[in-house]
């Protein structure tokens, strides 16, 4: 049997240029500056309007949809395009027009950079002080760049043989391995090139200098690390038959231990990245008032000498065929730099408004700084007191930081799920999970507050709240479980 029907589907797609404005947007500012070097490098018509006069005004450019249909431009006609549109003396266009919006007090102010010596190239270095043979040499530099990020080689001594044999044409064996790991385990930071936490802390120990206390955490690393993870101090009591004092004071030994030695180095691989604030809060006569980063509104124009172009060939009497192509071409580059310059000035406005109605409705948190004061707030909040779609908020939020009074934070931070509390009145839980963070801090260690307890302590203070949750919230504040808390 044949069955027909009809069905409608509604669907909408986004232009080019919608997809990359939502990339603009979600861009913070330091990465936002490297996108706009990087149009800048590609597109000759888009130039910096520090030293420039004459300019295009927007309004001039704009003939309803044409941005979205400039990168099919080159099946226009040369003779069909408007040169007039393209010329313009007029200075100053209102998108070069800064208001009380944007800060520039921090806009170029640059840090200088250091220059360090890797952490795997300060290993290097230290190896240099060692005298070795050529084939020692290798293996030693090969286990150095088998170290990771945090100072630990993650790999068998077997797989390390193997590997320096099959990418590297050096051939040897554990024994000779296992002599230059002992090699490597001698340099700074102490506790480099071990197989795993046992052995980081055990090296570190043995680094120091002997004490009574070094030595009971010496023997208790070697030989009690499990009973010591799990914290059963009783059994430590028991096994060696010390004071409670005593056992407090080798555990604080092992307390002081990096037990990521590479990771403390200042030289690492990794670069740390400042955090430039994508917007400020200031309290002025108990108003907030709100900066966007000026560094986010460049002044930007369109190539004078493109204009030129564009006049030459308008008062061209012969138009040759490479001409015409000259000027498809420089249209195309001209509308690109025209709709960069809007889509800049849309995210600006995307930007301010999305974190102004999100200031607004955390007002009292910004004028007192306390994060009970935070109201619950989800991301359909402001999107529809600005009239923005979820994903754009979602956009702003995830990607930026405001500095406040109360430090810079980053602006997802202040969105949470609304919970209710004994009198049904709804709270955050951000205030919730400050309180379980309070009480948890104030418990005594020597006997740590369980989950269920946890609940019933919060349930007096008037969050009735399943032991199941705080479990959850005590994980995101990264928080562990009671027997990991308890100290002697």
């Amino acid at each position: 049997m044949l069955k027909q029907n009809l069905q409608f589907k509604l669907s909408q797609k986004l232009s080019p240029q919608q997809i990359q404005l939502m990339k603009l947007i979600q861009l913070p500012t330091l990465a936002f500056e490297q996108r706009l070097l990087e149009e800048m490098n590609e597109n000759p018509a888009l130039e910096s309007g520090k030293d420039e006069e004459e300019v295009f005004e927007k309004d001039e450019f704009d003939n309803n949809d044409e941005y979205d249909d400039y990168e099919g431009s080159d099946n226009i006609e040369a003779d069909d395009i408007n040169i007039d549109e393209y010329l313009s003396n007029d200075e100053t266009p209102d998108y070069k027009t800064q208001t009380s919006n944007y800060s520039d007090d921090d806009d170029d102010r640059e840090s200088p950079l250091v220059q360090n010596v890797s952490f795997h190239q300060d290993l290097i270095n230290q190896l240099n002080t060692f005298i070795l043979s050529d084939s020692d040499r290798e293996i030693a530099e090969f286990l150095v760049g088998s170290i990771d990020d945090m100072g630990y080689i993650r790999r068998t001594i077997q797989d390390i043989v193997d590997d320096m044999a099959f990418t590297q044409g050096i051939y040897t064996d554990e024994k000779n391995v296992e002599r230059m790991l002992h090699i490597i385990h001698e340099l700074e930071p102490s506790g480099v090139g071990a197989r795993d936490l046992q052995e980081c802390l055990l090296l570190q120990l043995k680094h120091k200098t002997p004490t009574e206390y070094v030595d009971l955490a010496i023997d208790i690393i070697e030989h009690q690390f499990d009973a010591f993870t799990k914290k059963h101090y009783d059994k430590l009591l028991q096994k060696y038959g010390v004071s409670q004092d005593q056992l407090k004071k080798a555990i604080h030994e092992i307390e002081k231990l990096n037990p990521k030695p590479g990771g403390s180095f200042t030289g690492n691989n990794k670069i740390t990245e400042n955090i430039v604030p994508d917007f400020a809060i200031r309290i002025n006569d108990g108003e907030l008032e709100l900066t966007l980063n000026g560094r986010n509104a460049p002044s930007l124009h369109v190539s004078k000498d493109y204009q030129e172009m564009m006049q030459t060939y308008k008062v061209s009497r012969d138009k040759s065929n490479s001409q015409k192509d000259a000027v498809q071409f420089i249209k195309q580059k001209l509308d690109s730099a025209k709709w960069f310059i809007d889509a800049i000035k849309q995210r600006q406005e995307t930007l301010y408004v999305t974190m102004n109605a999100i200031m607004h409705f955390q007002e009292e948190y910004f004028l007192d700084g306390e994060e009970t004061s935070m109201k619950p707030m989800i991301l359909k909040d402001i999107a529809d007191m600005v009239g923005l779609d979820i994903s754009t908020v979602s956009r702003v939020a995830n990607s930026k930081y405001v500095d406040t009074p109360y430090g810079t934070k980053l602006i997802k931070e202040f969105f949470s799920e609304a919970m209710k509390n004994d009198q049904g009145e709804d709270v955050s839980t951000l205030e919730i999970k400050k309180i379980l963070q309070d009480v948890i801090g104030e418990e005594d260690k020597n006997k740590p507050l369980p989950d269920d307890q946890l609940a019933e302590i919060l349930k007096e203070k008037g969050y009735p709240i399943a032991r199941r949750t705080i479990a959850k919230y005590r994980e995101q504040l990264d928080i562990p479980v009671a027997r990991m808390r308890k100290k002697i």
